[in-house]
């Protein structure tokens, strides 16, 4: 078998400003009705976009959701990011937090790469056999470590918003 090194892409995430993604992979073509199920099941009122690339048959990417906004949103991404068995959910009125478990049920998902509020790019690898996601960028590097008054800060916030008792 021929060696063949892939070519690498940055691909960066475009969404709403006000809106969170959570890119993942999965492996089954149930994959949209079962990410918009785990969505709808999770928080009430919360608005969505799901998009699956499906990684062979018809290569189709299948989209669900609630809002129009989101589903074009993940779709896009989806569309750019063109690796198989990858999906994307783009949320709003919903923190990932309040999800993922749900996302991480479905037994089709086989890993979530980030889950993110945050500017996000996505590492993509490409050869003759296709594309695939080899990782984020998710965020700025720490700018230093927290003192106790940080962790004391981060400690009443959670408990203010309600995370912790």
């Amino acid at each position: 078998m021929k060696d063949e090194s892939p070519k690498v892409e940055l691909v960066p995430v475009e969404k709403p400003v006000d809106a969170n993604v959570i890119i993942g992979q999965t492996h089954f073509i149930k994959s949209a009705e079962d990410l918009y199920e785990a969505m709808v099941n999770s928080v009430p009122g919360a608005k969505f976009g799901v998009a699956f690339c499906e990684a062979s048959g018809p290569r189709l990417v299948r989209v669900e959701g609630n809002d129009g906004e989101l589903e074009r949103c993940a779709t896009e991404n989806a569309m750019r990011v063109g690796a198989g068995h990858t999906f994307f959910v783009v949320m709003r009125n919903a923190f990932p937090v309040n999800v993922l478990q749900r996302i991480r049920e479905v037994p089709e998902v086989c890993t979530v790469f980030c889950a993110t509020a945050n500017d996000v790019a996505v590492v993509v690898a490409e050869s003759s056999k296709g594309r695939g996601i080899i990782g984020v960028i998710d965020g700025q590097p720490p700018l230093g470590v927290e003192t106790d008054s940080d962790a004391k800060e981060r400690k009443e916030f959670l408990r203010k918003i309600g995370y912790k008792r």
